[in-house]
């Protein structure tokens, strides 16, 4: 049952068409695992915590640095050494105290990611690497939690949803050699992908509109264009290809 406070705070959402007092319910109860607390991170924790979601667990074993503030928006000046995850959740529990928000201060690892995920509904990718990507892929596989994938460089970003044994996976688009290393971004394009994720969440949660599956949706900020483009599961995939369609 939703409060009378939460009634009035969640007013305007509660009016869309499809969501009502049964969405945001929905929302209250809905558990939230998202992997990461930098760029992305930080609109897609501020908008999920702003609408609403009953619990959100968010890991990241990094520290702030000073060439995270461009982009890194839950964290300031007087942030910098402190661990990313309660840098956060510190910011996150002042804008909603009736959100529960978890801080895991752990590297997400091959031998930790199932037992990080375990219990969650959902989980985010707000990582900037492709081998952290591909653990919480096979992990949300392996136990039947939609995957959100969003990822930035520069002013290009992407974003897809994944839903095990129904959709493609993320190592159905990715092939190859992982890379390491730095790389460019302005601190809008994490603003724009976050803000999909965070909808993209938001809607399977509470079960309206058309998600982005099967579909990988790219933007360009320098020319403001978005492009989709279809992906198709593959049969042979080593994640996701002995699932069901």
């Amino acid at each position: 049952m939703l409060t009378r406070n939460e009634l009035e705070r969640y007013d305007r959402q509660i009016m869309i068409e499809g969501f009502g007092e049964a969405g945001q319910e929905k929302l209250k109860r809905a558990r939230v695992f998202i992997a990461g607390a930098g760029g992305l991170s930080a609109p897609v924790s501020t908008y999920l915590v702003a609408a609403g979601v009953g619990v959100i667990r968010i890991v990241d074993y990094d520290r702030v640095e000073l060439s995270n503030l461009n982009r890194q928006v839950l964290h300031w000046e007087e942030d910098i050494g402190r661990r990313k995850a309660d840098s956060a959740t510190e910011k996150l529990k002042k804008l909603n105290q009736e959100v529960t928000i978890e801080a895991v201060a752990e590297m997400i690892t091959e031998a930790n990611v199932s037992q990080l995920v375990a219990g969650f509904d959902l989980i985010v990718d707000a990582m900037d690497n492709l081998e952290t990507r591909y653990l919480l892929n096979k992990a949300a596989l392996d136990q039947n939690i939609p995957f959100f994938h969003g990822a930035i460089y520069g002013f290009e970003g992407r974003a897809m949803t994944i839903i095990p044994g129904e959709t493609a996976c993320l190592r159905c688009v990715y092939r190859g050699v992982t890379t390491k290393g730095k790389f460019p971004v302005i601190g809008v394009t994490p603003a724009v992908i976050g803000c999909i994720q965070a909808a993209e969440v938001i809607k399977y949660i509470v079960g309206i509109g058309k998600l982005l599956t099967n579909r990988l949706l790219v933007y360009d900020g320098l020319n403001m264009e978005f492009r989709e483009f279809k992906v198709k599961k593959d049969p042979n995939c080593e994640h996701c290809g002995h699932l069901g369609q």
